[in-house]
C-alpha cells in the first residue's frame, strides 16, 4: 500500500489533533480530578496515529525524496504539542 500526500496529512492532523487533546484534556482530567478513562483511550488513539505518521513521514521521505534533515525535522515535529501541524504546512 501506498500513502498519497493527501492521506498523510489526514495522518498528521490527526495526530497533532490527539496530542492536543491527550495534553490539554484527557491529563488534566487523569491528574487534576482522578478521572484515568480519557486517558486510555485517547492515549491509544494517539499511540496509534504516533505510528502511522512515522511510517507515514518515511513514504514520504521516500516519495518526495526528503533529505536526511527534511526527514529528521518532520519526525521531531512528532513530540511537539503542534508539531505535525509545522510539519504539514512546511513540508506539504
Amino acid at each position: 500500500m501506498e500513502l498519497t500526500i493527501k492521506q498523510f496529512k489526514w495522518v498528521s492532523t490527526l495526530e497533532g489533533l490527539s496530542f492536543l487533546l491527550l495534553l490539554g484534556i484527557a491529563m488534566p482530567l487523569k491528574y487534576v480530578w482522578g478521572l484515568p478513562e480519557a486517558v486510555k483511550v485517547i492515549g491509544m488513539a494517539h499511540g496509534i496515529l504516533f505510528i502511522l505518521y512515522i511510517m507515514g513521514a518515511y513514504w514520504m521521505k521516500e516519495k518526495l525524496q526528503w533529505n536526511t534533515v527534511t526527514f529528521m525535522v518532520v519526525l521531531f515535529c512528532a513530540i511537539l504539542p503542534f508539531g505535525p501541524f509545522y510539519a504539514e504546512r512546511k513540508y506539504l
